[in-house]
């Protein structure tokens, strides 16, 4: 990190030690007086790849954490991993795929009621917000993920969540004929 901008990289590098939340270029730039900061993260990332700390960019704001291979020396509790229902979870996909999306369009994807309480605990695990109201009857409240969501599942955008093929391959999915012969008995000769 030598060169003409060392001191516009090292002012990024404190900017983001200093802030207690994850930050765009943007709002890193109005806090250095509008410089072009694009190229300092990018030094930034250069300079901490492979070192205990790493920058990283999740949902379009940067921030710096601990390399993944060393997070475990750092626990000094154990962290009990929060377990969401199968509606969480379900709905937690349905926001992320198809967002920004309402209660009601949640439970015609997912065939059945969700209960209140199933989007309240995605909001507190900060996962989900409410993304305004739909225009139309009734104005129903819409939710989108958020940034933390980005953050926990180690997403750079929504466009990193896997494709039908990939969950396929992954087993997540079962195809539709497979699951049919299941329920029916039939087989394939």
């Amino acid at each position: 990190m030598t060169g003409a901008g060392d001191d516009l990289v090292r002012a990024v590098e404190a900017t983001l030690f200093a802030s207690e939340t994850p930050l765009t270029p943007e709002e890193i730039s109005r806090h250095l007086g509008g410089a072009m900061v694009r190229g300092a993260l990018e030094s930034l990332v250069a300079h901490y790849a492979g070192r205990g700390v790493e920058l990283v960019e999740r949902g379009g704001r940067w921030h710096f954490q601990t390399a993944p291979d060393l997070a475990h020396l750092l626990r000094r509790e154990r962290e009990e991993p929060r377990r969401l229902s199968r509606a969480g979870v379900e709905a937690l996909a349905i926001i992320a795929y198809h967002e920004p999306v309402s209660r009601a369009e949640i439970e015609a994807i997912r065939g059945v009621q969700t209960a209140r309480g199933t989007l309240d605990v995605l909001m507190e695990a900060g996962w989900v917000r409410i993304a305004g109201r739909r225009e139309g009857p009734g104005r129903p409240t819409i939710y989108a993920t958020t940034p933390a969501f980005l953050a926990h599942f180690g997403l750079t955008s929504r466009r990193d969540l896997p494709g039908i093929d990939e969950l396929r391959a992954a087993g997540l999915l079962d195809p539709i004929d497979a699951a049919y012969a299941a329920l029916t008995g039939e087989t394939d000769e």
